[in-house]
């Protein structure tokens, strides 16, 4: 009698890889809920892992009693903290010529 042919040697473990903050791109582990009208609103959540949905990033995290949640990226202190923060060269020098005139 053949074994049958999976590809997977008997007891192995699977090879699909398991969703996990620390093996995705994601930069944190844990983000705060931002939006106003959320139960879990200023709440620090582990994110679990991230997937895109409808062309947007959404985070699915462990939101304690609700369970698991799944939240839009847009929603959470990482929205704030998504590059928008950032001044030119430009921008730096016209702050301090402000700050001088003070």
């Amino acid at each position: 009698m053949c074994p049958r042919a999976t590809g997977a040697a008997e007891g192995s473990v699977s090879p699909r890889k398991r969703h996990s903050a620390s093996s995705s791109s994601d930069i944190s582990a844990f983000v705060v809920i931002a939006h106003p009208f959320h139960p879990l609103r200023g709440q620090r959540v582990e994110v679990l892992f991230s997937r895109r949905r409808g062309g947007q990033v959404v985070l699915v995290c462990e939101g304690g009693s609700l369970g698991r949640v799944t939240v839009p990226e847009s929603w959470t202190s990482r929205a704030a903290s998504a590059g928008s923060g950032r001044l030119s060269a430009e921008g730096l020098a016209a702050l301090a010529r402000c700050m001088e005139g003070r």
